[in-house]
């Protein structure tokens, strides 16, 4: 099968512009989750910029689950224009693009008695509904361009071209997320490049720590060892510094964590809390850089963190299989397991994983292949997606039955169908998948078996996927498309521990 290419990555020359979207975004985190201080600012219920059809969650199981992401918009949230001077200050460069460098999923219980950011890295590669397997910084920014050349070719003006691609752009993002950590996605913020300088400064700048001297030109990166206090373009050099770390991007997301939990406890502080004039400065920068699903009031969310502490809050990032993975077509990618991953999440959350995200596999049956015929059927929106699966399953001897498109009832996620729920061959077929669910489907013949494929699938498609999944089991857990280490030994990032906000100084890193 021919194998859907993902959206092209930047230009060298904006390889500065993703971490300040990132601190944008780690500031911003620091006043959703202390929230509380801005219940006395009565306008910011109304000046507050917001989204609307995102499809999110209604926060059913106990807990507030918040995508915070950025973007790199030279506008503000009400897409005013910057000034060339707030430009200059951002040291952003020309080019726009509209990936989200930073990705933060952030879960409150209802009680508002803690709080945990997760960080996913912006490589991490997943699936994305439309594209395929993909970086998933890319599944806002490639499905937004997508979708706005479709409607303006379809007589859209360029503004609802806009509003619309946006809108699509952000649903692929939420869906990518939660697919990836099992986590329904209840609320949305998203902020631009002017929030970091605006919301550091008006605490008075962040205290930090680092391990060595540092003295990095591509970030501008040039500090002391021990603690010092930075705002405005040094707090940007510290937090987008990546080159001439030990992990690179995982090491600068553990710099930007340090950052944000140290912004955490500076608005905690009761010199913040207590100061209207810090207060009316906060508030105004989140109304200029932050997007708001339409469905949340702030203000009322904000009232249940009253009693949060620093030492609730806490900074986590998932768990990396291999941090220099690449696609068998040349692409560095982070390679991620999704069942890793959701197992992951589902321990920090405090949750166990559903029966189909458990890493266990159950006894494979013996089975004859070359006497089961398995039909495929498509319900995703992945093109050749049943095509390759078929490839995958004949090059284990299973025969080919019908390949195509589904018809039938609505599914939620890919499961393999037989007539009786003790059928060997559907089972057979389930664990050559990559550990798939089984169900009953009266209507098929006794012995026949059919996949019906959803957007969640992450098995073989290929006869050179299957190779490697008959081989290992967790291979299947690698995505659409193969990966490969370019025949180096993979490099896994487990969790490092947690970093908390309740510290009494910041923690020292690289």
């Amino acid at each position: 099968m021919s194998h859907e290419q993902p959206a092209p990555d930047a230009p060298p020359s904006t390889a500065r512009r993703p971490i300040h979207i990132a601190v944008a975004v780690l500031s911003v985190l620091a006043l959703v989750v202390t929230g509380f201080a801005w219940r006395s600012i009565d306008s910011l219920r109304n000046n507050l910029a917001t989204a609307g059809g995102l499809g999110l969650g209604g926060s059913a199981d106990g807990a507030v689950d918040i995508l915070m992401v950025g973007t790199d918009s030279r506008t503000d949230a009400h897409g005013n224009p910057l000034s060339q001077e707030e430009l200059d200050s951002l040291r952003a460069g020309e080019e726009v693009a509209s990936n989200t460098d930073t990705i933060v999923l952030i879960r409150v219980p209802n009680d508002g008695s803690s709080a945990t950011a997760i960080s996913i890295p912006r490589d991490s590669y997943v699936n994305v509904p439309g594209i395929g397997m993909s970086k998933i910084n890319a599944a806002y920014g490639a499905t937004k361009e997508t979708e706005r050349l479709k409607l303006v070719e379809d007589g859209a003006t360029d503004k609802e071209a806009e509003e619309e691609s946006t809108k699509a752009g952000r649903e692929a993002l939420i869906e990518s997320v939660a697919d990836l950590t099992g986590i329904t996605v209840d609320h949305y913020a998203e902020v631009g490049l002017l929030g970091f300088v605006l919301l550091t400064n008006a605490v008075g700048g962040v205290d930090v720590c680092l391990n060595e001297p540092v003295d990095e030109d591509m970030s501008g990166a040039h500090f002391p060892t021990g603690e010092q206090s930075l705002k405005g373009a040094d707090a940007l050099s510290f937090v987008r510094q990546r080159h001439d770390l030990p992990r690179g991007d995982l090491d600068r997301i553990v710099r930007q964590q340090v950052f944000m939990a140290s912004l955490v406890g500076k608005v905690l502080s009761a010199k913040t809390l207590s100061d209207p004039g810090k207060l009316n400065e906060l508030s105004d920068a989140v109304q200029r850089s932050v997007v708001l699903d339409d469905d949340w009031d702030i203000i009322e969310f904000a009232t249940q963190l009253q009693d949060l502490a620093g030492g609730k809050v806490q900074f986590e990032t998932i768990p990396v299989a291999d941090l220099n993975g690449m696609t068998d077509y040349g692409e560095s990618i982070v390679e991620v397991k999704p069942k890793d991953v959701k197992k992951y999440v589902a321990g920090l959350v405090g949750e166990e994983p559903t029966d189909s995200e458990e890493t266990t596999t159950p006894e494979t049956p013996k089975v004859d292949t070359s006497t089961v015929t398995v039909d495929v059927a498509n319900a995703s929106d992945v093109g050749g997606l049943a095509n390759g699966v078929a490839e995958a399953l004949n090059s284990l001897g299973y025969g080919q039955g019908e390949v195509g498109n589904y018809t039938g009832r609505s599914v939620s996620e890919t499961t393999v169908f037989s007539h009786s729920a003790d059928d060997d061959s559907a089972k057979a077929v389930a664990a050559a998948l990559g550990g798939l669910p089984t169900d009953t489907d009266t209507t098929l013949p006794e012995g026949s078996v059919r996949v019906v494929l959803s957007s969640d699938y992450q098995g073989p498609t290929s006869a050179e996927t299957t190779s490697t999944t008959s081989s290992s089991s967790e291979s299947s857990e690698t995505g659409l498309e193969p990966v490969s280490t370019g025949g180096t030994t993979p490099t896994p990032a487990p969790p490092g521990p947690p970093i908390d906000a309740g510290s009494s100084g910041p923690r020292c890193v690289n």
